[in-house]
């Protein structure tokens, strides 16, 4: 990954008895990566919010079973986007509508320290995905199926609009978008 001045940027890993991740993230990126996961569609899915959030991903992830493995890179992802992002005031609120052939989805997203996952997905596996992600990013999440039948093309559609409203909520603004104005935590 190239770094330049001012770049959003976080590299972490993630090691358990059951997962072993490590992540680079761009989130000014070009929405380029590479994964290498021993779960062929946890790296389409990845790839994927990589190219529509425009966030560079490069990781790493193997473990014992699919639903450790998913899990992990969805904790592992979260944390990096949220390290990357920073402290500086950003946009906060987006949302994007993706159709992909029969399947039309739409994803809500809030940037903001209370996390919440609010989510309609066919597939158990990419739910709790999008749920673990969610809570460790600390965002708002919601998705909605507006109509679709190929758990594919929805669990895809999912994906890419979620891409799509990251990549809005992140973009950089002068101000903190909130009436608390933003919030200041001390050790007690």
């Amino acid at each position: 990954m190239r770094t330049k001045v001012g770049q959003r940027r976080s590299a972490i890993s993630r090691q358990t008895k059951e997962t072993s991740i490590k992540l680079e993230l761009d989130i000014d990126g070009e929405g380029k990566s590479k994964c290498v996961v021993t779960d062929e569609f946890l790296r389409h899915m990845v790839e994927t919010l990589a190219k529509y959030s425009g966030t560079d991903i490069m990781m790493t992830a193997s473990g014992d079973i699919e639903h450790h493995l998913i899990e992990d890179a969805a904790i592992t992802l979260g944390r990096g986007y949220r390290e990357a992002i920073g402290s500086k005031p950003i946009r906060r609120i987006a949302s994007a509508t993706v159709p992909m052939d029969e399947a039309l989805v739409k994803v809500a997203i809030d940037l903001i320290d209370r996390p919440y996952a609010h989510l309609e997905m066919p597939n158990p596996m990419y739910e709790h995905f999008l749920r673990s992600f969610a809570m460790e990013l600390r965002a708002t999440v919601h998705t909605v199926v507006i109509r679709g039948k190929d758990e594919h093309h929805i669990v895809e559609a999912t994906f890419k609009a979620l891409g799509l409203a990251l990549k809005e909520a992140m973009v950089e603004t002068k101000t903190t978008v909130s009436t608390k104005s933003s919030v200041k935590w001390r050790s007690a």
